[in-house]
């Protein structure tokens, strides 16, 4: 597909596909990227993104769009961000016990992820959009970034899953030094404690879920290997040092759920470095934005370029530390030495999210070829077909 082709098609009306269905989100920004999805207190389907020209420019903004329950096109778009100074990236949707939907999201200067602050929002309903409250700095640690969904521990507390850019006086950020961390607020989201995932160099997008064991988390890698695994035996408190798994990873984001008592589903890009000679210098090498200063000659070795496709969905029955179904949603060439959105050069599916549905069936959005967002909606029977496989 072309930019224009996918263009053509982003009017959000849900088509059939022999699995399901599948859209394209409307979207009047040409870069679209870093989808997540969330449900609403009256069930709607909600998906929100970060749009517009160029990951790190500071007309990047937080959209996000609406499907009703049994309604076959999402909604009107609506802009839930506007700083003029920063590039706003990566949406978290929370919603809190007492009904509040919180939007939590990363703001950083140009290419600065090291400099990024975390706001969040409340998020209200008025007919058929959205309508974002005025943001407010969780106080978090400069460099601080997420991307996964936040939990409720056992004691009530919420917990954000992060990842940590740690910045270096005099160093350009890279993510060489990029390491994996929990925000815990036990006042509701007024303040909150940061405490590291030992021994994380490289592992990003920390995403729990819970487990007949307990917890699991699992992670990107900067280094482009393999999604990395951790354990909590003591409801999300504490973290064991990542360890890999056996699906491959490309230096980008995955997604992760639980879609039985004893089935984990993660939708990934499985293909690593060692599998690839796609090499680019950095993420923002496209930005007009100079910085002179010096990368880092320490720390780990982050891997950009791989390509992200195909887009699979991989099944586990051990808590993830193995996968061994994996089913293909959608694949592509996963060119992404490019981050233009307009020249047609970009081929990526990539981060994805997740969310399993009542009835049975499974959401999934991630990014189509950086020009917009994709969803699919695996039905009911595919995805017992699929859990079936491994059970």
């Amino acid at each position: 597909m072309t930019p224009d082709e996918i263009a053509a098609g982003m009017d959000g009306t849900l088509a059939p596909r022999d699995d399901g269905h599948w859209a394209i989100l409307p979207a009047e920004t040409i870069q679209n990227h870093a989808a997540f999805l969330s449900r609403l207190p009256d069930g709607a389907l909600v998906c929100a993104w970060f749009g517009g020209t160029l990951e790190g420019k500071s007309d990047i903004s937080i959209y996000a769009t609406v499907l009703d329950e049994g309604a076959d096109r999402w909604g009107p778009v609506s802009r839930l961000t506007a700083d003029p100074n920063r590039s706003e990236q990566n949406p978290v949707l929370f919603s809190a016990p007492d009904g509040t939907v919180w939007l939590f999201n990363t703001a950083q200067p140009a290419g600065n992820q090291d400099e990024a602050r975390v706001y969040m929002r409340k998020i209200t309903r008025d007919g058929a959009a959205l309508v974002a409250g005025e943001g407010r700095d969780t106080g978090l640690p400069n460099g601080t970034f997420i991307r996964a969904r936040p939990f409720l521990r056992d004691d009530g507390a919420w917990v954000l899953p992060l990842f940590r850019c740690n910045p270096r006086d005099g160093i350009r950020w890279t993510g060489a030094f990029d390491t994996a961390a929990i925000a815990v607020s036990t006042d509701g989201g007024q303040s909150w404690a940061v405490t590291d995932v030992p021994q994380s160099p490289g592992c990003v997008h920390m995403t729990p879920v819970t487990t007949q064991d307990g917890m699991a988390a699992f992670y990107r890698r900067r280094q482009s290997d393999h999604v990395h695994r951790s354990e909590s035996h003591d409801g999300g408190r504490t973290w064991s040092a990542p360890v890999p798994t056996d699906v491959p990873n490309n230096n980008s984001s995955i997604g992760v759920a639980a879609l039985t008592a004893s089935v984990l589903g993660m939708v990934c890009n499985p293909t690593s470095a060692a599998t690839s000679t796609s090499r680019r210098a950095s993420l923002y090498d496209e930005l007009e934005e100079q910085d002179d200063r010096p990368e880092a000659e320490d720390g780990c070795t982050p891997i950009w370029g791989v390509e992200r496709a195909p887009l699979s969905l991989c099944l586990s029955t051990d808590g993830g530390k193995t996968f061994p179904v994996r089913y293909v949603v959608e694949t592509s060439p996963g060119t992404c030495l490019s981050n233009n959105s307009i020249d047609g050069k970009n081929k990526e599916l990539s981060y994805p999210v997740l969310l399993p549905r009542a009835d049975g069936g499974l959401d999934i959005a991630y990014t189509l070829y950086r020009r917009a967002i994709r969803h699919v909606r695996l039905n009911a029977e595919t995805v017992a077909r699929l859990v079936a496989q491994i059970t």
